[in-house]
């Protein structure tokens, strides 16, 4: 069967799509922000976006542009925003069944984006009321995510339940999209077919890290002209802070005026409190700055003012949103393995060892030491985004896909969408350029597109 080309269609013809965010939105944190900012640069192409999701918001934050369909049950006011599961939680994933069908019916929609897994058993019930074409967009792997909540105990029983729903979820969408190149190769693994899956990552808005006032921070701190090593983001233990502060034990010994700055997007005061009290056993507390709930339009600010950055998430399948805010600011980064993603060591970024919190350290120090080496790393960093992890380039490719599923559902012509999505997000060297041995790699470095996935075959 012949897979229409949507380059054959007309790019001005609007459609009509419904995103389901089973999640507080807008939010400042991973996948909420990822998908406001997907859903802004789908209707600036002219489309017509609908979005079903919770009741809770973060008023600060544009959803331009948007029409916006919030669950509501009378006898629960909306709460704050917080990550993680909850009772509360599954009663708005509910009521987003019936909501959705709604939406669906009135307003003829033509696709359904279902970002992970609330919003897919959601969109799942939909789509066979209505017959609507269902995109699932995998943002984690639940057998990995669930037990880390300690929501269901004991653990082996929520790792269970989490590959269990890895397994059915992501089959009830006609086509599979994921934020990772490592989350692929797990569906795969479950017995998916490649030909149903393509990767697509989250974005960053590079323009608003242009100019951040890195000395605003500094003085508001009191930090002067120490060194700064800092983290972004949540503060849950999936994040593994606690990795982060025996490396930084390390550092301090021999950089004894270096700092570490927790810039938090969601106050988490138990979190807070526990990480505050292992700095305190560290003996390493006057060296460590936690701050809460910072808002977005402060971030490019905080990381202006940071030396080294860090992501200390050594298993994440999905998408560290922070690690494209960081390269985005060019910043120099440390990075697990595991959440590396668009980083090739030594040539935008230090890559440390899964779990490995002295690897961790060695790299914070090296680069600590040698301001250098931080510019050349962070130049990189932010040159290694445009035009692949800018939101207009992904926008269109999501637009190319959209056009395909409403045309063909199971269908996958992945090579028509290659102008704006690449065939792997995994960093390699040129053809043409070669390994050091030394740390600092010369380049340059490509993202390679599905023809040299397919020469590679």
């Amino acid at each position: 069967m012949k897979i229409e080309n949507p380059a054959d269609q007309s790019s001005r013809e609007a459609m009509r799509i419904v995103i389901v965010a089973a999640c507080p939105f807008p939010a400042n944190h991973g996948t909420p922000a990822a998908i406001r900012l997907l859903a802004i640069n789908l209707a600036e192409l002219g489309h017509d976006v609908h979005l079903v999701t919770y009741p809770q918001k973060d008023e600060s934050l544009s959803t331009k542009g948007l029409k916006i369909h919030r669950v509501s049950i009378p006898f629960l006011k909306a709460n704050h925003i917080a990550i993680g599961p909850s009772y509360r939680r599954l009663l708005y994933d509910f009521m987003i069944i019936f909501k959705l069908i709604k939406i669906i019916k009135n307003y003829d929609i033509q696709v359904i984006h279902a970002h992970n897994y609330e919003s897919t058993i959601a969109a799942a019930i939909a789509k066979r009321v209505t017959g609507t074409p269902l995109i699932y967009n995998g943002v984690n792997s639940m057998a990995d995510e669930l037990a880390s909540y300690d929501f269901i105990k004991p653990r082996k029983l929520a790792h269970f339940l989490g590959k269990l729903l890895d397994y059915i979820v992501p089959r009830t969408g006609d086509i599979i999209t994921t934020l990772s190149d490592e989350l692929k190769d797990y569906l795969q693994s479950l017995g998916i077919k490649e030909k149903r899956i393509i990767v697509i990552p989250p974005g960053v808005e590079i323009e608003i890290f242009d100019h951040g006032d890195g000395d605003r921070i500094r003085k508001l701190h009191g930090l002067s002209n120490a060194p700064i090593v800092m983290y972004t983001g949540a503060m849950e233990a999936f994040q593994r802070i606690d990795y982060l502060l025996f490396a930084m034990q390390e550092v301090i010994k021999a950089q004894p005026a270096a700092k570490l700055l927790m810039v938090g997007n969601i106050r988490n005061t138990s979190a807070t409190k526990k990480y505050t009290q292992m700095a305190k056993d560290l003996s390493i507390a006057e060296n460590i700055i936690f701050i809460e709930s910072v808002p977005l339009d402060q971030l490019a600010d905080y990381l202006a003012a940071a030396n080294v950055a860090v992501v200390p998430r050594p298993n994440c399948p999905g998408y560290p949103i922070k690690l494209l805010n960081y390269m985005a600011a060019g910043k120099a980064i440390v990075t697990f393995k595991g959440s590396a993603k668009a980083i090739f060591h030594g040539y935008n970024g230090y890559i440390a060892e899964d779990h490995n919190y002295a690897s961790l350290a060695k790299g914070i120090s090296l680069l600590l030491q040698d301001t250098n080496l931080q510019t050349v790393l962070g130049d990189r960093a932010k040159q290694s985004l445009y035009g692949v992890f800018d939101w207009e380039t992904l926008a269109r490719g999501t637009e190319l896909l959209y056009r395909q599923v409403i045309c063909n559902r199971r269908l996958l012509n992945k090579e028509a969408m290659g102008n704006y999505i690449k065939g792997s997000y995994l960093p390699q060297l040129t053809s043409t350029a070669k390994l050091n041995k030394d740390f600092l790699q010369v380049g340059p470095i490509i993202y390679p597109s599905f023809s040299d996935m397919q020469q590679e075959l």
